[in-house]
């Protein structure tokens, strides 16, 4: 039932059917109003220096956007660097450094998938979760990071950053709940609005193929995969940050009668402790712009 849920609500925000549009189009009343008090919490809102050199990478619509790879290819670019995000979708609350400069200190449960992603991508940086953005900032210069990037952060006016935002295409222009806005891009804000093709493009690596795979992936509008998939026996798509089971993916590699399970590397920090066959379509991003 949460799995058709999230479907629902993506294709009603980016590819709605008749009955959505008409129904986006009732609601356009309240999404007026939850911009104007977004834009009221931004006008009043002043941002605090931390003391510390902070990024901050985000988009301005729900659902996935390529945040990660390319957060992961800004900070491979310093050698004292930090990732500080909320950790969405994790069995913890608070504060956790999830890795320090030489080793990963906690599960995949405590972390969340993305950040996870992190401690694996980034062997020389920081990885910190937690709620309280500038109490996880402290602890980063407490760490001796000398640059923090902040993963979905963009409406954390109270922290003054240099904002670079990834422009994702969409014909529906509204705010929640008719549209996909979170937030806008406000014109006191400055910001450096970045697109795939002209700012970066991205290299797939396929590792440890199969002559027979089938595609498990729990991202946000999986469809964007497609571009980028070689032959598969069948996809199956579970919500974002699904929690897999053992069991459920044992039937899937029984029911297609495939040699692995093909997954992104969100998928895979949860599933390699199952010690199942796996195939990694590995994303990256190649920056065409440098942001030091």
């Amino acid at each position: 039932m949460k799995a058709q849920l999230v479907f629902w609500v993506e294709r009603y925000l980016y590819a709605p059917t008749f009955l959505q549009k008409l129904l986006s189009f009732f609601l356009l009343p309240l999404s007026w109003l939850y911009c104007f008090v977004m834009w009221l919490r931004f006008k009043n809102t002043k941002p605090q220096d931390t003391g510390m050199q902070v990024i901050g990478v985000g988009n301005l619509v729900v659902g996935g956007s390529g945040k990660t790879p390319l957060v992961t290819a800004l900070a491979q670019q310093h050698k004292n660097a930090a990732v500080l995000l909320r950790g969405y979708g994790r069995a913890s609350q608070g504060l956790y450094v999830i890795k320090d400069k030489t080793q990963i200190l906690q599960s995949v449960e405590v972390s969340g998938d993305e950040a996870m992603i992190y401690a694996h991508k980034l062997p020389n940086a920081v990885v910190i979760v937690s709620e309280d953005r500038k109490e996880g900032i402290q602890k980063a210069k407490e760490m001796g990071c000398e640059v923090v990037f902040l993963d979905d952060a963009y409406s954390k006016h109270n922290i003054k950053k240099q904002d670079i935002l990834i422009d994702v295409p969409t014909q529906n222009n509204h705010c929640l709940p008719s549209g996909p806005y979170r937030e806008k891009l406000w014109k006191a804000k400055e910001v450096l609005v970045v697109q795939e093709g002209r700012d970066f493009s991205r290299e797939v690596t396929l590792v440890d193929p199969k002559e027979k795979m089938s595609l498990v992936t729990a991202i946000a509008r999986p469809q964007r995969l497609d571009d980028y998939l070689p032959e598969v026996v069948a996809k199956h798509y579970f919500e974002d940050h699904h929690s897999f089971t053992k069991e459920e993916l044992e039937e899937i590699l029984q029911k297609d009668g495939v040699d692995s399970l093909l997954v992104t590397y969100k998928d895979y920090v949860k599933i390699e402790k199952f010690n199942l066959p796996l195939s990694l379509l590995d994303l990256e991003l190649k920056l065409h712009f440098t942001n030091k």
